[in-house]
């Protein structure tokens, strides 16, 4: 027999490599493989082109598919990996592994001992244009940060000057799209304590809430996972939440994910993380592209984007 030549492999290499491109949504999406099609479903409705999804299915099979990813019982979250445990002047930052049924995921964990020290920032030009979270905490002297609230992003294409909802700073409320209306806001009062749940800007301001954005949904309430069935509904994605311990340090959480050696985390993943270091309240943040954290000037995990760094309008970030 004789041998392929090396032109008449890459050629055939090529043509697999389209077959499987073309083949593989199609497996996904009407395939027997159920909790694959539900976390893909899942995945893309919250990525920055949930549209594609409308190439292959209804939105009936659509919304009935993330319906079952809240309903469906599954197991018990897997215990995260931790390594890398380096604390300096009260902040701790830890390296976390975990699997789910999609694949391995890799993380940061960074612990704030004094919540005093944790605020909201924004982009140097709200309501115009965002700014990478470096450069929030560059601009701002921060000892690190993290994404924070949502955004709107019409078709993916927009460019993180426009958080939705609330946005307080330093006991300032800066921006409102809801006017007196409550929304899911994720914050920290004047004491230091994480506050979750549904508030309007007037109670917020009542209840001396310092810094606060709005995303959802909360994880953990009294040291208690609130997803209980399914994975969460939102598929597997790059992942960024905040949750406090009992002791009041503040917790971040950033998972990356779309890459090889990292597909991402379910909202469930996200909240064992939280419950396997005893987190009391813990709550998700925007993820995806934007999930990013920066520690002493550098971004320590890796995002999603091949450009880098997502434009963002809000950060919370650790003050010195």
């Amino acid at each position: 027999m004789k041998k392929l030549s090396m032109k008449k492999l890459f050629r055939f290499s090529i043509v697999q490599l389209i077959f499987a491109v073309i083949i593989t949504p199609f497996i996904v999406f009407w395939g027997p493989f159920s909790a694959i099609k539900t976390l893909a479903v899942g995945s893309i409705s919250t990525s920055r082109h949930p549209q594609v999804l409308s190439l292959f299915l209804t939105q009936s099979s659509i919304d009935s598919i993330l319906k079952k990813g809240n309903e469906v019982i599954s197991a018990e979250g897997t215990t995260v990996q931790k390594t890398n445990t380096v604390t300096i002047d009260g902040i701790t930052t830890e390296d976390i592994s975990g699997s789910n049924i999609m694949g391995a995921f890799k993380g940061k964990v960074m612990l704030i001992k004094d919540p005093s020290k944790v605020h909201v920032a924004t982009t140097a030009s709200l309501g115009g244009s965002g700014e990478m979270v470096s450069k929030i905490a560059s601009r701002l002297n921060a000892v690190a940060a993290i994404n924070a609230g949502g955004f709107d992003d019409p078709n993916g294409k927009g460019n993180g000057g426009y958080p939705t909802g609330i946005t307080l700073s330093n006991s300032q409320l800066i921006y409102n799209t809801i006017g007196s209306k409550k929304d899911d806001i994720i914050g920290l009062s004047s004491s230091g304590t994480l506050i979750v749940g549904q508030y309007s800007a007037d109670q917020l301001m009542q209840m001396s809430v310092r810094d606060a954005v709005s995303f959802f949904p909360q994880l953990v309430k009294n040291g208690q996972g609130l997803i209980t069935k399914g994975d969460g509904g939102w598929g597997v994605n790059p992942r960024t939440g905040i949750g406090q311990l009992s002791d009041g340090t503040i917790m971040f959480v950033v998972i990356d994910g779309r890459q090889i050696g990292t597909v991402g985390a379910t909202l469930r993943d996200l909240q064992q993380v939280f419950l396997d270091y005893g987190a009391k309240t813990a709550a998700n943040l925007d993820g995806g592209s934007s999930s990013t954290m920066v520690y002493k000037g550098q971004v320590i995990n890796k995002p999603a984007d091949i450009f880098g760094e997502r434009y963002v309008p809000t950060a919370f970030i650790v003050t010195p």
